[in-house]
């Protein structure tokens, strides 16, 4: 919740998912996605590296940022992820990322 609050007092437009499940429905609904920001657990029946698979399949291109507090930063590298953020992580350096992966899609 910290990050969406920083992220939306920065300008940008945020839309969260309470899961897996509703994270995918969003992606499937065709809205326009510029990047996604994930924990790899999370309630639901999918967990963040099965969104990770979805969003390639579904939205290549868009850049999937991957948080975790228990996954090794090379599992979700090679599974795709743009990048990692390990937990615990400051809300400055999150949105700085998040800043330089939509600069670097462009």
């Amino acid at each position: 919740m910290v990050i969406v609050d920083a992220l939306r007092d920065g300008g940008r437009l945020v839309v969260e998912a309470a899961n897996g499940d509703e994270a995918m429905a969003f992606i499937q609904s065709g809205a326009a996605i510029d990047l996604i920001f994930t924990d790899v657990r999370m309630p639901g029946t999918v967990d963040g590296l099965a969104l990770l698979a979805f969003a390639q399949r579904t939205i290549p291109g868009v850049p999937v940022i991957v948080s975790s507090g228990h996954l090794k930063p090379a599992q979700a590298i090679s599974a795709g992820a743009t990048a990692f953020v390990p937990k615990p992580y400051s809300v400055e350096d999150v949105a700085d990322l998040i800043a330089a992966s939509l600069a670097g899609s462009r």
